[in-house]
């Protein structure tokens, strides 16, 4: 994705409120905004804060609040420079991927995170957010020991888990590409407990039954006394973006209640990436001069 600048200000032109409560345009959210700064950092290079505001039509002040969040959610870092760039958990994301794929993924992150917070305080457990890295997946979690009005840093930690021992890794991988879950199975799969899949054909049997239930589950595979359920987050089209899950401390009797909490949440995030992605024209992952005539 070419994350032009013209583009961004254009897409941020639908909508909200910021940061201190005051309107703006209709419909410009908090999240569409500081989605905005993110991909326009994602795209790479580092910024100040004035190149910021400038890129992304927002008042200097607006653009610092939002920017300070961003770092206190790691998706931003400050330079020595004082500079803005782009967070480690990102920067890992963006590896070997194109430049549409990492404005993606970013945008995702950005959406999903206030689902993260909200998921954790409402059930007091640890809520995931997976994301496919090669034959990893990287997390970023909320702690539900943590509940403050505000996200920081210490809220959110991130970390990389072999996909197959992981809920999130597994509706990750039931719905991408056969090479991507044969990439996963040739780099080997390493048993963490004596609960992890380690053989090819029972993985691929319990991809295929997530495919059609659209819920998977972990118990004591990457880590003992762990359990937890996953379910995946679409682009529309049926493309995966990413995968949300929810520690469970009794499979058996959370199973209900956590699938209810997630398909509402998933969905949810489904439904407006779907439409932001059709309206930024990323159809298929891929833009260019197609986004901003159809931003036009």
């Amino acid at each position: 994705m070419k994350c032009e600048t013209s583009t961004l200000t254009v897409a941020m032109k639908h909508g909200g409120v910021d940061m201190a409560g005051n309107s703006t345009d209709p419909g410009r959210t908090v999240t569409s905004k500081a989605a905005v700064i993110l991909m326009m950092i994602a795209a790479g290079g580092e910024h100040t804060l004035t190149e910021i505001a400038d890129a992304t039509d927002l008042p200097t002040s607006t653009a610092h609040r939002l920017a300070s969040e961003l770092v206190a959610w790691r998706l931003l870092e400050r330079t020595e420079e004082r500079s803005y760039r782009i967070g480690l958990p990102l920067r890992m994301i963006a590896g070997g991927y194109s430049k549409s794929e990492i404005c993606s993924y970013t945008h995702t992150v950005m959406r999903a995170m206030p689902v993260l917070e909200e998921l954790s305080r409402t059930t007091r457990n640890e809520v995931r957010l997976g994301v496919l890295h090669g034959s990893e997946v990287l997390i970023l979690r909320s702690r539900p020991d943590r509940v403050d009005e505000r996200m920081n840093a210490a809220r959110f930690l991130h970390g990389l888990i072999p996909a197959h021992a992981a809920a999130s890794g597994k509706a990750l991988l039931a719905f991408s590409p056969a090479g991507v879950v044969n990439h996963v199975i040739e780099a080997g799969l390493p048993a963490f407990t004596r609960h992890t899949i380690t053989s090819p054909d029972v993985l691929r049997q319990k991809l295929s039954i997530i495919r059609l239930t659209k819920i998977a589950t972990a118990r004591n595979e990457f880590e003992r006394d762990r359990s937890a359920i996953a379910m995946p987050i679409f682009y529309g089209g049926g493309r995966v973006a990413a995968a949300l899950e929810l520690t469970a401390r009794d499979l058996g009797a959370d199973l209900k209640p956590a699938t209810s909490a997630l398909s509402v949440a998933c969905r949810s995030l489904s439904r407006q990436l779907a439409t932001e992605f059709h309206l930024l024209g990323t159809r298929n992952g891929d833009t260019s001069e197609s986004v901003e005539s159809a931003l036009a």
